[in-house]
């Protein structure tokens, strides 16, 4: 009997560790993965010998055993939710975030590349989306992360600023009628204006929004990035884009790795955790590695004197770890595509 209990407490005790969720996140290195499988452009050249990969970090919620694997492991960092939500924001309304950044990096990789080749497109915007409902905010238990809002009042909310604009002259305890856009259902919803918490007196819904904006072109381009979320696929989707728009293959027949954040004009931004980034790239034997060479200002450098770039930090790791992997520093997406125009073909 005795054995028996101690065998129930070891088992609770295993269960407790394994699956109790603490309030911290593990990151570590993610994986490479080969931009094809998710971008497809109608009628696109695929016939390539090189490939443009992405790079992933794996972030999970963390439980007492993968806490201490991680304290005792290289590359491997333990954060608090905290220092990751924006405020008041729960694990969903931080998933659709860093889905809706996704969608965002897709957008502008498109747009960069239709622009470069002079191909044609339009840019549609559709309502705003949802992203983080206050607690405490007039539309708390009525509107969800992701919700799309398409009109308000009888009027269509396109952008931002339409919903701003017919916010401007309401006054606490007004109630407006929205048209909301859930999973693919038009939902009807009455919200009373309330303050806005920490708003210093503004009157409104008490929810975090961005605008919802698509991009048509000829020929038509499909992302699929499935559950990978956050910007820092931007450069090597409009790295892959063009590589499919264009008929020679601009890679050269290597295997280049990257990351970034792609802006509209087509500088590339600094991304968080590219030392677990290059250590992924190198063991799934990348060639080439992008590193955005940004900036930082003076302020940052304040506030975090042991704060470097993201292309210093990707040298740094790539010295300890000993990889022959080039890493190469970009500003924009130019700086990637006169490298690879540089590179002299890879012998099969």
């Amino acid at each position: 009997m005795k054995r028996l209990i101690w065998m129930i407490l070891a088992l609770f005790v295993a269960i407790f560790l394994s699956f109790y969720q603490l309030d911290y996140y593990i990151m570590k290195p993610g994986s490479a993965y080969d931009v094809s499988e998710f971008v497809k452009v109608e009628n696109g050249d695929v016939d390539d010998e090189g490939t443009f990969s992405l790079m992933t970090v794996s972030m999970s919620n963390a439980t007492p055993l993968t806490l201490l694997i991680a304290k005792f492991s290289k590359y491997q960092d333990i954060v608090k939710k905290k220092e990751i939500h924006q405020k008041e924001e729960d694990d969903r309304e931080y998933n659709v975030r860093q889905l809706t950044l996704m969608k965002d990096s897709q957008f502008n990789a498109i747009y960069v590349a239709f622009n470069k080749t002079g191909l044609p497109y339009e840019v549609e915007y559709g309502g705003i989306i949802v992203l983080n409902v206050l607690s405490d905010g007039a539309s708390a238990g009525i509107l969800q992360p992701g919700d799309k809002i398409v009109e308000i009042d009888g009027k269509v909310i396109k952008k931002p600023e339409d919903l701003a604009h017919a916010l401007v002259e309401k006054k606490e305890n007004d109630v407006v009628q929205l048209v909301v856009q859930r999973d693919e259902k038009l939902l009807d919803e009455s919200v009373t204006l309330k303050e806005i918490p920490d708003s210093d007196g503004k009157i409104g819904l008490g929810v975090t929004y961005k605008e919802n904006v698509t991009i048509k072109t000829d020929p038509v381009v499909k992302i699929n990035s499935k559950d990978i979320g956050g910007p820092s696929a931007g450069l090597m989707f409009t790295l892959e884009i063009l590589n499919q728009l264009m008929d020679e293959d601009i890679t050269k027949g290597y295997s280049v790795a990257g990351t970034g954040v792609i802006n509209e004009d087509g500088t590339v931004g600094r991304i968080g955790g590219i030392e677990k980034k290059v250590v992924a790239a190198d063991r799934d034997g990348v060639e080439i590695f992008f590193a955005p060479d940004d900036e930082i200002s003076e302020e940052a450098k304040k506030k975090d004197p042991g704060l470097i770039s993201n292309y210093e930090a990707a040298v740094t790791t790539a010295k300890k770890i000993n990889t022959d992997m080039k890493i190469v520093p970009v500003k924009t997406v130019d700086d990637a595509l006169n490298y690879l125009e540089s590179l002299p073909e890879k012998k099969k």
